[in-house]
């Protein structure tokens, strides 16, 4: 069988402008806790997508850390190449593939980096081998060996063996802003059911449903 015939239907049921919230953080908060209490591996995982100085898209997976009405934060290596295509255009698109519930949410914006306090506090947070690892890993550069980066970890492990992690001055976090936030729910006959929320100047939010 070729891949062009590989397909299913979407049968898990529609979503109605009625049901939905009048805030997307809400409905996006609802929505992820159903992913969660659905038992979905990585519920918080999202595709990232920036673009460089050339125009050239390039995406990743990250984990969603924070949500709040003010944005979705993530964490990463300032020398990145995330980052440095942040550091020339903010402009940024997040996306959530929960495939299980047959439901999708994408959220376009702007990324700003988080206070150093908050990062801080959140990279206090993590296991001690995740606060080596970024300490030894310069994300996203070429690295020759395995071996290299393992050594890496261990000169840093034996460097904080006596004390407290500190924070990175080249990791931290960015809060990405919506400024439009679609949510996806698969429909039968590709009939899908497709929402999008639009920032207003005031702040509030139009909703509109999309033809699939």
């Amino acid at each position: 069988m070729g891949i062009d015939a590989i397909r299913r239907d979407y049968l898990q049921g529609g979503l109605h402008r009625k049901d939905l919230s009048d805030n997307p953080f809400d409905q996006f908060s609802l929505w992820l806790e159903q992913a969660v209490a659905a038992g979905l591996k990585d519920p918080t995982a999202m595709t990232v997508a920036t673009v460089d100085s050339q125009g050239q898209p390039s995406q990743r997976i990250v984990l969603l850390k924070d949500v709040s009405q003010a944005g979705f934060v993530f964490y990463t290596n300032f020398g990145s190449r995330k980052a440095q295509d942040l550091a020339q255009n903010n402009r940024i698109s997040l996306h959530f593939p929960w495939h299980e519930l047959e439901r999708q949410v994408k959220i376009c914006g702007v990324a700003h980096k988080v206070p150093a306090a908050q990062a801080a506090k959140y990279f206090l947070s993590r296991p001690t081998e995740s606060q080596l690892a970024a300490w030894a890993s310069h994300q996203s550069r070429p690295v020759s060996t395995r071996e290299l980066l393992m050594q890496q970890f261990t000169n840093m492990k034996a460097k904080f063996a006596d004390g407290k992690i500190p924070l990175p001055d080249f990791w931290g976090g960015f809060c990405v802003v919506p400024q439009q936030i679609e949510f996806w729910q698969g429909g039968a006959n590709r009939l899908h059911d497709r929402f999008q929320y639009t920032r207003q100047a005031d702040d509030s939010w139009a909703i509109e449903r999309l033809a699939p």
